[in-house]
């Protein structure tokens, strides 16, 4: 039999799953021929597939020594390299590749993963657009070029791509929801209702139609969110087979707990928790920080360096390698701050690394799997009626779920109204959420009230020039004049951005997708907050916070009813001034801005989730008593 025979029937052998024989046929070709690229590169992924990284990774070099042309022996070396985490060689082994071959599609998708896992995005962009010039219509270019332009805040291009991307392939992952979630970031409403129509219909039919996180903006059903999270799990973020941590009892004198995240910087999530890191007791508690994310250098990622014992700078590796880091460093719990959002690694929990990990914060909502054993929550936001709809187990802080920082000061200088670009008089309406938690039944409401208030106006942030165009567009539509909407812009200190909440009079939640911390931010400024409350965890934060200060009736049970209240509000000055002092007039130890107090529960709630690990989870519920301690 010719060396090309013996080849042939080699990959016959190696595609009917006859990996052994295979592989010897291989062998015999290059006992023969020794610079045969093909039983190179073969040899190298039958063993790479069998789970020999150390076999795959020797073959390959052996390869691209003895057939240094053959370009898929590099791509398969760069595979295997960035497998291990080596991902400048792996950079180097695709470019490799493309120098043989320019158009070797698999190696421009791979290696533009790559560069956007290393921050960066530019050159990743520029391999996903490189595809296109060769392929105009390959639906992952397609999907990658739109996603990475979102991050540019290119929405314009972005949609175009999306657009494209539903056009050539309509069943491509999550394609309706890319374009749907990417419209709303610039308030962009075409087709708004038949798309979101299309998406949840697709997430009940078990389809890969929508992001769980973008799907929390098409619907306010937490049975559909469990269904949303469960099939983006499923595809992206199974469980490992082989878990890291097999029940052994750690024996710390203090518990260690570990909080990973990417947002340990400028960012929301760390304006929440930084008093909780701070405070922590830290006779009691170990405090380790993972960080995913980049290093902004702010003050606030200063505050966060100095709260803990030990801060871990894990952005550049895999998500293997930190789940290893965490159980040699016995981490007894791993709390997730990021979920299913931006540049998170749920793989690490996939991992099971540590004896309890728990979601909380930063996602709100199930991540569909059954890694995370906890999630907390309160009363407000989980009822008991909606528990089956989470695959962890709820765990209620008292009051509100969502923490705040006390020890942030508003400015004591209130800007003016001519300074906020506010007219002097007449009702401020204000919402200061992100741009695609707006929905137009919601609009529909503030376009009313703005119709119903003479004078009145509509103080909103907006992150671009596209979104005010269509919001003052979508304005003139419903008869308000445009000049109406009043756009807030950014200021480098969150205590001056605190301050500007003093010239609002009412602040008009969103919905599905409630505002979050920026309704904390409200409330601690003496601004009230009129929210509709729905089914789902981010459709019912702004509630458990209204609560939380004291002021329960806030929230309402129907966009009519959340209409009529702000309409009232509106037309009633007094009444509106006596919500802000006792907004204002907080007694100390109040939920909504007890930092400390939160802590102590928090950590209660910590302390009995380690008590259920060193009892073998024997206990059917856990009792969260801020004065237990490890013994």
């Amino acid at each position: 039999m010719s060396i090309s025979d013996t080849l042939v029937r080699a990959i016959q052998l190696q595609g009917s799953g006859h990996t052994n024989e295979a592989a010897a046929q291989f062998r015999a070709v290059l006992a023969a021929d020794p610079a045969n690229g093909p039983a190179h590169y073969s040899l190298g992924l039958i063993a790479w597939q069998a789970g020999d990284p150390a076999t795959a990774l020797q073959r390959c070099a052996t390869g691209v020594a003895a057939a240094p042309g053959f370009a898929p022996l590099h791509h398969l070396h760069g595979t295997v390299l960035q497998g291990l985490g080596r991902n400048d060689e792996a950079l180097a082994a695709y470019d490799r590749a493309l120098a043989l071959q320019p158009d070797f599609i698999d190696v421009l998708l791979n290696s533009g993963a790559l560069l956007r896992a290393m921050y960066r995005h530019h050159d990743a962009l520029e391999r996903f657009n490189q595809i296109l010039r060769f392929a105009p219509d390959h639906p992952s270019a397609l999907g990658n070029c739109g996603i990475l332009l979102t991050e540019f805040k290119q929405s314009a291009q972005a949609i175009a791509m999306f657009e494209r991307l539903v056009q050539v392939k309509p069943d491509a992952d999550y394609a309706p929801g890319l374009l749907f979630f990417e419209r709303l970031h610039v308030c962009d409403w075409t087709d708004f209702d038949a798309l979101r129509a299309r998406i949840v219909a697709g997430v009940r039919a078990g389809q890969r139609v929508c992001k769980s996180l973008a799907f929390m903006s098409a619907s306010s059903d937490a049975q559909d969110h469990q269904r949303a999270a469960r099939i983006f799990a499923a595809h992206q973020n199974p469980r490992q087979p082989q878990p890291l941590w097999n029940g052994e009892r750690y024996h710390h004198q203090r518990i260690r707990i570990a909080y990973v995240s990417p947002d340990l910087r400028e960012h929301p999530v760390s304006h929440l928790m930084c008093g909780i890191f701070e405070r922590h007791d830290k006779s009691r508690f170990e405090t380790i920080a993972i960080s995913l994310g980049v290093d902004d250098g702010s003050r606030l990622r200063g505050r966060i360096l100095a709260a803990f014992d030990e801060f871990v700078d894990a952005r550049d590796w895999t998500a293997e390698r930190t789940a290893r880091w965490m159980r040699e460093r016995e981490i007894d719990i791993a709390i997730d701050l990021g979920g299913y959002t931006s540049d998170t690694r749920t793989a690490i929990f996939a991992w099971r690394p540590a004896p309890v990990q728990v979601n909380y914060l930063g996602y709100p909502g199930t991540m569909g799997v059954d890694y995370y054993d906890y999630i907390l929550a309160d009363r407000h936001i989980i009822p008991d009626a909606h528990k089956p709809f989470y695959d962890e187990q709820v765990v209620y802080l008292p009051d509100a779920y969502l923490p705040v920082d006390d020890s942030v000061q508003i400015a004591e200088r209130t800007p003016t109204r001519a300074e906020c670009g506010l007219p002097a008089e007449g009702v401020v309406f204000c919402s200061f959420s992100h741009d695609y938690k707006i929905t137009p039944p919601v609009f529909d409401v503030w376009m009313r009230l703005l119709a119903q208030v003479p004078g009145s106006v509509l103080w909103l942030v907006s992150r671009g020039e596209a979104t005010q165009r269509n919001l003052r567009k979508e304005a003139a539509l419903r008869g308000i004049a445009p000049e109406r909407l009043v756009f807030a812009g950014r200021v480098p200190r969150v205590e001056d951005h605190l301050a500007r909440y003093r010239q609002a009079d009412i602040f008009l939640d969103t919905h599905p997708y409630n505002a979050h911390t920026t309704a904390a931010d409200a409330l601690m400024a003496g601004l009230p907050v009129v929210t509709l409350v729905g089914d789902s965890f981010p459709s019912r934060v702004a509630g458990s916070l209204v609560k939380a200060a004291g002021l329960p009736k806030l929230a309402t049970d129907s966009l009519a009813a959340y209409e009529t209240l702000a309409l009232k509000l509106a037309q009633d000055p007094e009444r509106r001034a006596s919500l802000r002092a006792r907004l204002l007039q907080r007694e100390a130890g109040q939920a909504l801005s007890d930092t400390d107090g939160f802590r102590r529960h928090l950590e209660a709630a910590y302390t009995a989730m380690w008590r259920r690990t060193q009892l073998g989870g024997a206990s059917d519920a856990l009792a969260c008593n801020p004065s237990e301690a490890p013994t």
